[in-house]
């Protein structure tokens, strides 16, 4: 499971490097390929040759694709938007826009969204924005991402928990008993302070996630985000995580 890789090459690649080793056969990817970053054409050509590959798009996606309002995005993520735009090849910039919104489902009972599985667009923060999703949708499993934080909802008879993901190799499973929403953290911006990147891996048989960090070259990622003459704040928090 990967989720907004924010045209960030070096994540992606060291991502997949740490998971060819970790007997996975399916790749889920939660949204937001490009944006920000300095690569989005290479990102998502690599992305689209990933094995088993089922996606949804993120806002990102959406709006470098030319498929929907910008209104939503900061001056320094339009701007990163707008020079995506131009820098797509056809085939990806296609790519983008086929992708469905989500919720969409991996397997019964499980689906993927970028943000809430009842709106791409929504940050979910809080255990009240956690209680929402699940009364929006009857999943039992839901992967998503947006927030570039690792994190997991579990509803548990009437009442919701918001619980951290923190560090390497974090991992736990998901009891048939309650429901579940699992962030695993961004491949491309990570912003809970530690700067490697996130995936995690999903055991289907086993009904367990772990969730990976991985450092990566990040000096290189910014550098290459300022030589595009993209707004150097990009660049920057890559270097801390937030």
């Amino acid at each position: 499971m990967i989720s907004d890789l924010h045209s960030n090459l070096e994540a992606l690649t060291s991502v997949l490097d740490r998971a060819r080793g970790l007997g996975w056969d399916r790749a889920l990817v939660l949204g937001d390929l490009v944006g920000y970053g300095a690569d989005p054409d290479a990102v998502v050509e690599i992305a689209r040759g990933l094995p088993g590959l089922l996606a949804v798009r993120g806002n990102h996606d959406r709006i470098a694709s030319g498929e929907g309002p910008s209104s939503d995005l900061s001056p320094a993520a339009l701007r990163a938007a707008v020079w995506t735009r131009r820098r797509l090849s056809a085939p990806n910039r296609e790519f983008l826009a086929g992708l469905p919104s989500g919720p969409l489902e991996f397997c019964p009972g499980g689906v993927l969204a970028h943000g809430s599985p009842g709106d791409e667009d929504q940050y979910l923060l809080d255990e009240e924005e956690g209680e929402r999703a699940f009364e929006a949708h009857g999943f039992r499993i839901g992967f998503f991402g947006h927030t570039h934080l690792p994190g997991r909802f579990v509803r548990r008879g009437g009442s919701v928990a918001l619980l951290d993901i923190a560090g390497d190799g974090a991992s736990f499973g998901l009891d048939e008993s309650d429901r579940h929403l699992v962030n695993p953290g961004s491949v491309g911006q990570p912003r809970d302070g530690d700067p490697r990147a996130s995936f995690a891996i999903f055991d289907d048989d086993e009904r367990r996630v772990t969730v990976h960090r991985v450092p990566y070259d990040t000096a290189t990622a910014r550098r290459k985000i300022l030589e595009a003459g993209l707004p150097s704040a990009l660049g920057d928090r890559l270097l801390h995580g937030i």
